[in-house]
């Protein structure tokens, strides 16, 4: 069963889209250690290619492949901002960047698994979580 439409955008607003996470819904978020997504540092969440609607700003969407090219990684090409992505480890599913599901931040999660896209499971190792991170708010002076 495919849960709400959740409403997201880019950082300067010029592309909106709504989003139906996969099963398990926030418990799919996790970060990659591959050499794209260190630099890019995102925390993403799992929807099927069906889970996606671009509402606005289609044509504002960039994309970037490197490497295999088999992962599609979209931009907004005003704000910058990534969006989502077309998996390669699963071309089934996109990974959703939190931070542009409307109400949801990265530091919501006290805990993120990271998966080992240095060593893909697409080209034959293992994969799985190699670490995790965590956030642990400051507590203020009174």
């Amino acid at each position: 069963m495919m849960s709400q439409k959740l409403a997201a955008s880019c950082h300067c607003g010029s592309v909106k889209f709504t989003v139906e996470l996969s099963e398990g819904g926030f418990d799919t978020i996790r970060r990659c250690n591959c050499s794209f997504c260190r630099m890019r540092g995102a925390v993403v969440v799992s929807a099927p290619l069906t889970g996606i609607t671009v509402l606005e700003g289609q044509e504002r969407l960039t994309e970037y492949r490197f490497n295999t090219q088999q992962a599609v990684h979209f931009f907004c090409s005003v704000c910058g901002i990534y969006t989502f992505h077309q998996r390669r480890s699963n071309p089934e599913q996109y990974g959703v960047n939190v931070a542009c599901i409307e109400g949801i931040s990265p530091f919501d999660f006290a805990s993120v698994d990271v998966t080992d896209g240095v060593h893909h499971p697409s080209d034959g190792s293992s994969g799985g979580v190699v670490g995790r991170l965590l956030y642990r708010p400051v507590e203020k002076d009174k």
